[in-house]
């Protein structure tokens, strides 16, 4: 037998606390045990429970929590759970955030999610472009990259490469975009760059591993630039993976967060008030969808990319690269990287098993399709009725010529021909305003709260030899104190779920009132419901669960 204690942490928020039971099961690598709480009402405070379960559990993976009710549902806010178990065990914790309400069972993954243990491993390394934050730059190689300069003594590397290409097995992820951007200079400090390539192999069993890294790009003044390799010396390596990140977090955030989900849900939220009615189907169907994008995206702009911002305190792309960044961004922005379906296909990542970002995303584009295909045939009966909505028309051209820049040329239509080119163009919509950021966003707090994994700057230049790296090398090559704290703080607030969040489809306005779009509302739901028990159980047989584009987990609308 072995003693749990449990700690309810309740949030500070008017009613947060319960008079309501809760049950818990504790889920360990060796078993799970339920657990009754009776919890009391007060706001703001920790409560300690201790519980005798029969065996030793093992380490902690989930805690699945379900709060009953007799007459009332009296919702509960939860910040947090920490779980010490029997012996010496360390403390687990399970962040919450969220209210709790209805008698659905709720899965928390302990909090640590693996990171700060596993951060130097290969496997987390690559599982990352797979499922991570930025899931958005990794794609399939059909050749080898022409910036890929081999020196003389690697003939052996060139083979193996060569050999995984025609395996189908070589992956890539090219920061190229970020090669000529200007480094900040943060408290008169310079601060470092790079546009890092990384090669990696897929095994047999889906894992994703790093083959070389190119921390920098040939130029006239180093043809071949050095090559890093996992059998390098440690430090080496490691510091070398650590450039790859801080490239990624600076085009996860400007390039693939901020550009290709805010501003582009800003450019339909703008083109949806200036140009439909309140009473065009489209108009109800897209306003849940772009509710308080243009608050959070004013507090952006005020607050994160402004001059002073956080990008100027903490972010080396901050100081002027950022725009200059996110003007390449926008110049690169195409139709098809919106749509999954073409996104996937064209990056070379469908049917992958290990790759849960892209299944996740295919599975909760068709159910959005489907339900705007419901709702778009209730009032376009055929395509002429399409082609002839003048107010539908102008829309697009605003999206595309207005908020878009002269996009046409990138893909994006001017017009609308036909039911299917719209229901296309409206799933795009939705899934850029629900699921793709949310599955951009979520991330945040798991993979970026843990500084090393994923630097917000660099301090010293890219190393040009091995040797000389050491663990002072890399120390001084990451954020500081100052610099760190401003990237924890603001990726929890950025990646916390909202205390007054809707999860996508349960709007409780009703756009629409003839009882067919009613129904079409309704199978989306049931959809969703039906996708988050299948993720559910997904989840339950993974050491790593991918939760960012679990249904209820998604914000119906940009918020944040």
């Amino acid at each position: 037998m072995g003693r749990y204690r449990i700690r309810v942490a309740t949030g500070a928020w008017l009613f947060s606390g319960s008079h309501n039971s809760v049950q818990l099961w504790l889920v360990g690598a060796c078993g799970e045990a339920e657990l009754q709480l009776q919890l009391r009402p007060a706001r703001g405070q920790e409560e300690e429970f201790d519980r005798d379960v029969p065996k030793d559990l093992g380490p902690l993976q989930f805690l699945k929590l379900r709060k009953h009710h007799s007459l009332v549902d009296d919702a509960w806010f939860c910040d947090l759970i920490t779980v010490q178990g029997p012996g010496a065990c360390e403390e687990a914790a399970f962040p919450c955030y969220r209210w709790v309400q209805g008698q659905g069972v709720l899965s928390l993954p302990e909090g640590t999610e693996k990171v700060h243990q596993c951060w130097r491993d290969d496997e987390l390394f690559g599982y990352q472009f797979l499922n991570g934050a930025n899931p958005m730059l990794l794609r399939r190689s059909t050749s080898l990259p022409c910036r890929l300069v081999l020196p003389p003594g690697l003939e052996a590397l060139g083979a193996q490469l060569e050999r995984e290409l025609q395996n189908g097995s070589l992956f890539e992820a090219d920061f190229i975009l970020l090669d000529g951007i200007p480094a900040n200079v943060i408290r008169g400090e310079k601060q470092y760059l790079a546009a890092p390539l990384v090669l990696l192999r897929m095994t047999p069993n889906g894992k994703l591993l790093p083959v070389v890294i190119q921390i920098q790009p040939p130029s006239p003044s180093t043809p071949t630039p050095q090559l890093f390799l996992p059998s390098d010396p440690p430090f080496a390596w490691l510091l070398a993976k650590v450039w790859v990140r801080n490239a990624d977090f600076q085009l996860h955030q400007l390039q693939y967060h901020l550009l290709n989900t805010h501003l582009v849900a800003e450019v339909i939220a703008v083109a949806t008030m200036r140009c439909l009615p309140g009473l065009h189907p489209v108009f109800k169907l897209l306003i849940p969808h772009i509710r308080y994008t243009m608050e959070i995206n004013t507090r952006a702009r005020s607050q994160l990319i402004s001059e002073g911002g956080i990008f100027d305190k903490a972010v080396s792309t901050g100081g002027g690269g950022h725009v200059q960044l996110l003007r390449r961004a926008m110049a690169q922005l195409t139709y098809r990287s919106l749509c999954p379906p073409d996104d996937l296909a064209d990056r070379g990542l469908l049917g992958i098993p290990s790759a849960l970002y892209a299944h996740d995303a295919l599975r909760l584009w068709g159910i959005t399709a489907r339900y705007v295909e419901g709702i778009v045939h209730l009032f376009y009966h055929r395509d002429d009725i399409v082609r002839g909505d003048p107010e539908l028309q102008a829309w697009c051209r605003e999206i595309t010529e207005v908020g878009l820049c002269q996009a046409q040329d990138r893909g994006f239509p001017v017009s609308f021909q036909s039911r299917k080119q719209l229901c296309h163009f409206l799933t795009m919509c939705v899934f850029t305003c629900t699921a793709q950021h949310g599955a951009i966003n979520q991330g945040q707090l798991d993979w970026y709260a843990w500084v090393p994994n994923a630097p917000c700057t660099m301090r010293m230049p890219p190393p040009t030899t091995k040797e000389d790296v050491t663990m002072t090398t890399v120390m001084g090559s990451l954020p500081d104190v100052r610099q760190a704290c401003l990237q924890m703080t603001i990726t929890w607030h950025l990646g916390r779920r909202q205390p007054d969040m809707v999860p996508l489809g349960h709007h409780k306005e009703k756009y629409f009132s003839s009882p067919k779009a009613k129904a079409v509302l309704n199978q989306f739901q049931t959809d969703l419901e039906s996708l988050e028990r299948e993720i559910t159980a997904r989840n339950e047989q993974l050491d790593l669960p991918y939760d960012y584009l679990k249904p209820s987990h998604i914000e119906n609308s940009v918020t944040i």
